[in-house]
């Protein structure tokens, strides 16, 4: 079995390629960055290193490595023989990945079963992402590119830091990880990875991670950016941060809970679950890296405007949130493009304007009112 998997950072390394090597998969790592693959390529091995509760040390072999930049005809090659592609790319490159993938899957010769494609990033729904932009690519003379590939969309979860200086291809990681899958595409033929989990409604999966994990893990990045803190787990050993945090994903939980029937008392240990993963002394995670581009984070749809809007809907004022989102506001790390681009927006502009802009909500929405009076704070700071 052939895995072809864009992407060969510290998470494509450390988390999906890990669980396709561990499920018997040759896995042949696709990246631009040439430093890298040049190492991939030289190397039999790497090693995980996961931290946190019973730790251990996983030895990664039998893979491959290609500049799907400047070897892209290669990478096609491996495309048309595989058996499954994943991405750990981030959403915003989905474009970019695309057309080499549309290329492979068109080079498959008659016969394979569908190539089966996955995008494992934070983002809700990636795969339906990536699938538009492959489809944007698709020659109709190629065929049915339905019958040609399964599209599936998945929620993952692993706390991967920027790692120590010396590693090497080596990747310190949290011993937690969540791979939840849809199983509907596959139609009874979905692939054989132990570590993943396939369910019939991915959904509700993919917001409780992405509005108690990516929110809560956010949350203490702004909060401790602002209390002069360097690391994650130093923010959530201070009382008034972790208090913060603890807060805002009580707001959450109260959405999930009403939203998707979540169980109350298994969510509740599951934000348990978080918050300690999050004070994991073992992970050298800092709050630049984890609060950096916050225009994306406080986009209409992601995890701190996403689940406040859902509350300002139902009628309740997401104190916990808003305070999120003018600390979030207030990131002025001038090392990251984005908190830059975010400082001139809301110098330049009204606070309706920013809102809206920043944002996405409508005017006439009920948060809006609320978020437009935290801009027009912040910008009497910037």
């Amino acid at each position: 079995m052939k895995a072809v998997h864009f992407g060969a950072g510290n998470i494509g390394r450390g988390f999906v390629g890990l669980l396709l090597h561990d499920a018997g998969y040759e896995v042949v790592f696709a990246d631009v960055a040439d430093a890298l693959i040049t190492q991939l390529a030289a190397a039999d091995s790497y090693q995980v290193h996961e931290v946190g509760d019973n730790p251990a040390v996983r030895t990664v072999d039998n893979f491959r490595a290609l500049n799907s930049g400047t070897q892209e005809a290669d990478v096609v090659a491996e495309i048309a023989t595989a058996d499954i592609v994943t991405t750990a790319v981030g959403p915003h490159i989905l474009k970019f990945v695309a057309p080499v993938i549309a290329k492979g899957i068109a080079a498959r010769a008659a016969g394979l079963g569908p190539l089966q494609v996955m995008a494992c990033e934070n983002a809700i729904n990636a795969t339906d992402i990536l699938k538009s932009e492959v489809a944007a690519q698709w020659d109709p003379a190629a065929g049915s590119l339905d019958a040609a590939a399964v599209f599936a969309n998945t929620a993952v979860d692993r706390i991967v830091p920027n790692q120590e200086a010396g590693q090497g291809l080596d990747v310190t990681v949290e011993t937690f990880y969540e791979w939840v899958i849809d199983r509907t595409p596959f139609a009874g033929k979905e692939p054989v990875i132990p570590g993943a989990t396939f369910v019939d409604d991915l959904e509700p999966y993919i917001e409780r991670k992405l509005f108690t994990v990516n929110t809560g893990h956010a949350a203490a990045a702004y909060f401790g950016f602002e209390a002069g803190l360097g690391k994650i787990s130093e923010a959530m050993a201070d009382q008034d941060v972790a208090a913060d945090v603890r807060a805002v994903l009580d707001e959450t939980k109260e959405l999930l809970v009403a939203k998707h029937g979540f169980n109350r008392e298994e969510q509740e240990a599951y934000v348990e679950k978080i918050l300690g993963r999050f004070s994991n002394p073992h992970l050298p995670d800092t709050v630049t890296r984890v609060g950096r581009a916050p225009l994306r984070k406080l986009g209409r749809h992601e995890r701190f405007i996403g689940p406040a809007a859902e509350l300002a809907e139902r009628g309740i004022v997401p104190e916990a949130l808003l305070g999120a989102i003018a600390s979030a506001l207030r990131f002025n790390d001038p090392a990251d493009a984005e908190a830059v681009e975010l400082a001139k927006i809301l110098s330049a502009s009204t606070p309706d304007e920013a809102t809206e802009k920043i944002t996405g909500l409508a005017p006439g929405h009920p948060l809006f009112a609320p978020v437009s009076s935290l801009i027009e704070e912040a910008k009497a700071v910037v």
